[in-house]
């Protein structure tokens, strides 16, 4: 067998190597150069240890290659650079760890005017970042003493690259010690206050949102290390810091400027969304399941966040109404104008956020402002948009399942003298949900007879008619939703409870037969199905089980799946 003898040749890169005059350009022409590196070829790195190799390296990272190179093989070097300065040889982080010469000449990137070359930006940030998470305490203590650096990092938060520095300075140190000492250090830097400043009109969309993120990024790293550290003696300052009421306020300060800028007012939402986060996501786009107002979250929402906001309600009602100027958006089903826009989108976003929280005050001030019933006109306007009908469904699939409210200083109240939930009154009585869900169902059972298009609504419009007859039969409020039905017009109450034994009773059967067979495939719009042929008698059963499944969805996993992470799935500038 030929394995028996030693016939393996010797890398090309050892034949280099044996020559004098050899150059790194030359080995990094080699394809296995990265390979030889990272398999710890022994002459390789004794070569590449070489003072002025090192410096090469570093050079090729932080410095702009020619201009008059080809666009293919301009970034070939500094890419194998980083590579190889990352390829996690302890020989060479140490080197580049202790020598304070290549620790001044790789941080002298950052003294480049923005906006950073994005591609060198991520090699420095990279190459940086392997240095923090091996040589923390050379790394840490050699960036305190460079007194701008976190002006440096403030200055370059537009370059993605560098954002992604600033928050490994806080994943990358595991002891606990070191980590406390470096947050300590950032937050006598005012990094909070600091990036908070960046959202602002006046600042670009790129440094909104990556403050935006940064921020966002903070809160949950510290929230999940608090959680990890129980008995940490020491709070997390930073997130101390942002939960502070007057930076939230100064926050809302910054984007209720004169000048209304989406994409400033879109950023703070989403800071103020991470901080009425209440359970920690368990893989993206889920987090854990938890009923509406209940106490057992994983985190608690400060109530100077709250106040913050609530005093800002007005603010942030006034932008249902009147919105960014966005331009007129031409659709395949007509015209939108104005579209909703994301900056309302993030708005009902946030309502359904604080109604989770269900805080007595915070209620009260969305009947004054009648929130509720201008998101549901949206709601009914704009026939197509998935997105927002998602969020007022969850809107109000929260107010028909919230338990009794919480006050401002965390005790359980009554909701009002008689002990009757304000909200739920106030959905029935001043916005009249029964009446515009008859109203809509009728208008799209109408048009469809004359050959129209179903409403892009109507499912969402099913499963939140399922929510109240569920919420009547066997919801936390079912005494008061009986009544406030009860209390309804003769004439509406009738159709009412026609509609839920016939209209709605036929949806959920058609739906429930479709479920349980998988044989076909039909939306609430389709042609009747032929129960004999599915094997399904039209039992009042299936209905019921139909009707609980979905309330189950809506109730628990589907506001926790869609609640807070459907901007994944939207476009920014596109959302109509």
């Amino acid at each position: 067998m030929f394995w028996k003898f030693d016939l393996h040749s010797s890398s090309h890169i050892d034949t280099l190597l044996e020559r004098e005059d050899v150059t790194l350009k030359e080995l990094m022409d080699e394809e296995d150069v990265l390979q030889e590196c990272k398999a710890q070829n022994r002459k390789l790195i004794e070569f590449l240890l070489k003072s002025e190799c090192l410096e090469d390296l570093v050079s090729f990272i932080i410095e702009e290659p020619p201009q008059d190179m080809d666009e293919k093989i301009r970034y070939k070097y500094p890419n194998i650079s980083c590579e190889l300065l990352t390829s996690d040889v302890s020989q060479i982080n140490d080197r580049l760890g202790e020598e304070e010469s290549l620790l001044l000449k790789l941080y002298s990137f950052l003294l480049n005017e923005s906006p950073l070359n994005p591609l060198l930006a991520s090699f420095f940030s990279k190459v940086l970042s392997i240095l923090i998470s091996r040589k923390p305490e050379q790394i840490v203590d050699f960036l305190k003493r460079k007194h701008d650096f976190v002006d440096l990092i403030i200055k370059h938060i537009g370059t993605s690259a560098i954002m992604d520095l600033l928050l490994r300075l806080l994943t990358c140190i595991e002891p606990p010690q070191p980590r406390q000492e470096v947050l300590n250090w950032l937050n006598e830097e005012r990094i909070i206050q600091r990036l908070v400043e960046i959202v602002h009109p006046s600042q670009d969309e790129d440094r909104h949102s990556n403050a935006s993120q940064s921020l966002c990024e903070i809160i949950r790293l510290s929230r999940d290390q608090m959680l990890q550290v129980q008995n940490s003696s020491e709070p997390d300052p930073l997130l101390a810091s942002l939960e502070k009421q007057e930076i939230i306020e100064q926050l809302l300060s910054n984007i209720f400027h004169k000048e209304k800028n989406e994409s400033a007012i879109v950023s703070a939402i989403q800071i103020l969304l991470t901080l009425l986060e209440t359970r920690r996501q368990t893989f993206e786009g889920h987090i854990e399941v938890c009923p509406p107002g209940m106490s057992n979250s994983t985190y608690s929402v400060n109530k100077s966040v709250l106040e913050a906001i609530k005093t800002r309600l007005s603010s942030f009602h006034e932008l249902l109404l009147e919105p960014p100027k966005k331009s007129v958006m031409k659709t395949t089903w007509g015209v939108l104008d104005p579209p909703v826009g994301n900056t309302r989108l993030n708005v009902i976003r946030l309502i359904s956020s604080l109604l989770q929280t269900n805080t007595s005050s915070v209620n009260q001030e969305l009947i004054e402002l009648n929130s509720i019933g201008v998101i549901l006109d949206m709601f009914f306007k704009y026939t197509w948009n998935n997105f927002l009908h998602t969020q007022v469904e969850i809107c109000i699939a929260l107010i028909l399942a919230s338990p009794l409210e919480s006050t401002d200083n965390g005790t359980i109240t009554d909701q009002d003298s008689t002990g009757d939930n304000l909200l739920l009154k106030h959905l029935f009585l001043k916005c009249q949900l029964i009446e515009r869900i008859l109203e809509a169902w009728e208008m799209n059972e109408k048009k469809q007879a004359e050959g129209g298009r179903r409403h892009g609504y109507m499912g969402h419009l099913t499963r939140i008619a399922n929510c109240i007859v569920h919420s009547t039969d066997k919801g936390p409020n079912s005494t008061l939703v009986q009544q406030l039905i009860k209390e309804l017009p003769e004439d509406v109450r009738e159709r009412w409870e026609t509609f839920c034994t016939s209209s709605l009773g036929e949806t959920n059967k058609r739906n429930t037969v479709d479920l349980v067979t998988t044989c076909h495939i039909h939306s609430s719009s389709d042609d009747e199905i032929d129960f004999k042929e599915t094997g399904f008698s039209q039992d009042s059963s299936l209905q019921q089980a139909f009707s609980d499944y979905q309330m189950q969805q809506m109730t628990s996993n589907f506001i926790d799946q869609f609640g807070f992470n459907d901007e994944k799935f939207a476009d920014q500038d596109d959302i109509g």
